[in-house]
């Protein structure tokens, strides 16, 4: 009940509201009110950002500190009622027992109370509510006379009604979760009032709006993340992913109570949620999770539980229904766990998914990570990043494992050693080769499962070689005979690279062989052969068989080792155009590299017709990269790594526009879709051909090939950030810097 003496205060505050078009313009007069209704010396009001789970103090008496920000959690007196919203009253903030008697880590920031000469005595704490849901917090600071009470409670819980008006009227908010709805006129309110009458279940009354009203479920979401006053959160797989951090929640209960703990890109967790006004149920889950800092975001029930494992690529509920299946028999007991079938169905079909989902997702491999005494990560590598998918319990890692071994042919009863094999599976029609390695580890097995490449070729027009690599690479294998090598790291595209040049070369003229491990890209008019080095079928027996089946241009997967090399050589040198792969880092070292393994000098230098080095570097997302004038730092770097002598050739413009990552629903919000190669072309010309002679250094060569017009990688890198392919983050992993 409001005291007779407060109710004209009361009435001036509403006078106020009423008479101001903003909070920040009424402030002013509201705080000397306000403050004499508690008798208090300071208040600050907190409001919630829209799009951050924390709270910033922008009125405040005071201008020692210009702006506080408190996150939403127990470590400070703001957060926690922000958090458990309910109202407390502090009689000494700086008493630590009074604050565990609240919250075991409830926390009093007294930094700001050091960088001032103020000091805090006590502190009435009010929740800003309105229609349920938290816009902010009310803070009452050192009352003049005695310490707060009951009956200041009670006048702040009615100044912090009022006020809640004011701000929701100021975030646009709204007091149903689908008003917005009925204002943008994707719905009219009659309609909404059947719906939610006929339909109490949320999730279901949702369904029903897509499905008989045609409302979408961005709209949706929009409307509950302005009624809530959180970011929406859609389903996007490539952006989010299942946060695995020391959470007690289990799948169940996060199921039942439509909530999911995912994270964005960099790891930061965000507690999904159907429905973000339930404190009860984030106070439970907030001891539970393990985590410190969060954000809270608003989900539609569906996408909640595709998060979960529902629906994510196959049927609806399968992911969520095997680790249900699997988790209920991981509790049973450990005396079972040895007898666990490798043909037990939810095993079966949880592989099957993991497959199927990768292939969905683009993956290039996936990783099943054993860990002591924890559940088993499963991974995988998108544009060269690898993400933290989903677990598998412990207890069910052996039949996971065994199952993939099944699949692949190899012995489940050596545990011991690696073991290497291929499996295949088919989606939509269409048959996936995957690439299996098993790698015994202090936890159990692991296994790593490369996604082979499906399809034809890459048209060479396609491989965004730049204009004198393109011209100087079609050049040297007009020639008919010589040896072309492509070089790089494993998963550089040395193979797609391979197969874009033969592309260009098979026409019916062409007799061409190819020797694979294995053969990932076919092509009609190659004959393409698998080698096999368990049977004794390698690379250079391959190689050998080819010379009498009257060949023209000759595929070797890869030069393993010096008679593979050797042999090479003299297919090259007896009229037959070789190309071939080696694991090296540059075009010039690769020349050192071949004549360390005993090759002959002259024969390989008669023999080299050219040696493409190569890298994949992500690229800037389409839909979202950010057009920028390059800094001087910028074109100092630029200057530097593509070397003053031939900076020139570039023609750069004044001012020189550059791009750099944003982010958007499309990439994932990295700012990145895809990779592109960077190349290193090296000729063999007479200057260079005379330093192989004398097995002159690196340098050296490096030095000639340069004259000659091999550019780089880090050049090419360049190249292509000016082109506005990637942006110089990504290329920084090639200057000498």
């Amino acid at each position: 009940m409001i005291s007779k003496t407060s109710q004209p205060l009361f009435k001036n505050i509403r006078d106020i509201l009423d008479n101001h078009s903003s909070l920040f313009d009424a402030y002013a007069k509201l705080e000397p009110l306000i403050l004499s209704i508690f008798g208090a010396s300071r208040m600050s009001l907190f409001q919630r950002r829209k799009q951050h789970q924390d709270l910033v103090a922008r009125f405040k008496t005071g201008k020692e500190t210009t702006e506080i920000k408190v996150p939403i959690s127990p470590l400070s007196i703001a957060g926690y009622v922000a958090l458990a919203q309910r109202t407390i009253l502090i009689d000494d903030p700086y008493n630590d027992a009074e604050l565990k008697a609240i919250h075991p880590r409830l926390r009093f920031a007294g930094k700001f109370d050091k960088d001032s000469d103020f000091k805090t005595a006590n502190i009435l704490c009010v929740p800003i509510l309105n229609a349920g849901v938290l816009l902010g917090v009310m803070q009452i600071i050192n009352k003049r006379d005695g310490a707060f009470s009951d009956a200041d409670i009670e006048n702040g819980k009615m100044v912090a009604a009022v006020l809640g008006e004011k701000f929701r009227y100021e975030l646009g908010g709204t007091n149903n979760p689908f008003d917005l709805l009925v204002h943008k006129g994707l719905l009219s309110q009659s309609v909404l009032d059947v719906l939610q009458d006929e339909t109490p279940d949320t999730a279901a009354c949702i369904q029903r709006m897509v499905s008989e009203h045609r409302v979408s479920e961005q709209n949706i979401g929009e409307a509950l993340s302005t009624h809530y006053q959180v970011p929406f959160v859609s389903f996007l797989p490539d952006k989010y992913h299942l946060y695995e951090g020391n959470s007690k929640l289990n799948l169940s209960y996060l199921k039942r109570n439509l909530v999911a703990i995912i994270a964005d890109v960099d790891d930061k967790p965000i507690v999904l949620m159907a429905e973000p006004n339930n404190a009860a149920l984030l106070m439970e889950m907030e001891s539970a999770m393990g985590i410190d800092s969060y954000d809270i975001a608003v989900g539609l029930p569906k996408q909640i539980l595709q998060y979960l494992g529902e629906g994510s690529g196959g049927a609806p509920g399968e992911m969520s229904d095997i680790l249900d299946e699997i988790g209920s028999s991981a509790e049973e007991s450990e005396e079972q766990v040895d007898e666990l079938s490798d043909d037990a169905p939810a095993v079966v079909r949880l592989v099957s998914r993991i497959l199927h989902d990768a292939k969905r997702m683009d993956a290039s491999d996936i990783h099943i990570d054993p860990e002591k005494n924890a559940p088993t990560r499963v991974r995988m590598r998108v544009d060269g990043v690898c993400r933290d998918m989903s677990q598998v319990p412990n207890s069910h890692h052996s039949a996971v494992i065994a199952r993939i071994k099944i699949m692949a042919n190899l012995n489940i009863a050596e545990k011991r050693i690696p073991q290497d094999g291929k499996l295949s599976f088919r989606i939509n029609g269409q048959l996936v080769e995957v690439r299996v390695a098993t790698i015994p580890t202090v936890a159990g097995e692991g296994v790593v499962m490369r996604i082979l490449a499906s399809g034809g070729a890459m048209p060479i027009e396609k491989m965004n070689l730049a204009p004198t690599t393109h011209r100087r690479i079609e050049e040297m294998i007009k020639k008919p005979h010589g040896i072309l090598l492509v070089v790089g790291p494993t998963g550089s595209g040395k193979t797609t690279t391979l197969h874009a040049i033969l592309g260009y070369l098979n026409t019916p003229d062409k007799k061409i062989w190819t020797a694979e491990d294995p053969v990932e890209i076919t092509q009609p008019g190659l004959q393409q052969v698998q080698v096999s080095p368990k049977i004794g079928f390698t690379f250079a027996n391959a190689l050998r068989a080819f010379l009498r089946a009257d060949p023209d241009i000759i595929l070797i997967g890869e030069m393993r080792d010096k008679e593979t090399a050797h042999a090479g050589i003299e297919a090259s040198l007896t009229g037959h155009l070789v190309l071939s792969t080696l694991h090296t880092n540059s075009a010039p070292e690769t020349i050192t590299r071949l004549l360390d393994l005993g090759l002959d000098p002259v024969n390989f230098s008669d023999a080299c017709v050219g040696i493409l080095a190569q890298r994949l570097i992500r690229t800037l997302c389409g839909k979202c990269k950010e057009k920028y004038i390059a800094t001087e730092k910028d074109l100092a770097f630029i200057n530097r790594q593509y070397g003053p002598d031939y900076i020139g050739e570039l023609n750069l413009p004044e001012p020189l526009e550059l791009y750099k990552a944003k982010g958007c629903d499309h990439c994932g919000n990295t700012g990145y879709k895809g990779r592109t190669g960077v190349h290193e072309l090296l000729g063999m010309t007479p200057e260079l051909r005379g330093l192989v002679y004398k097995e002159a250094s690196v340098e050296a060569m490096k030095k000639q090939a340069t004259k000659d017009g091999m550019r780089s990688l880090i050049q090419d890198a360049i190249f292509k950030v000016i082109k506005g392919d990637t942006d110089i983050t990504q290329i920084q992993s090639f200057s000498s810097d």
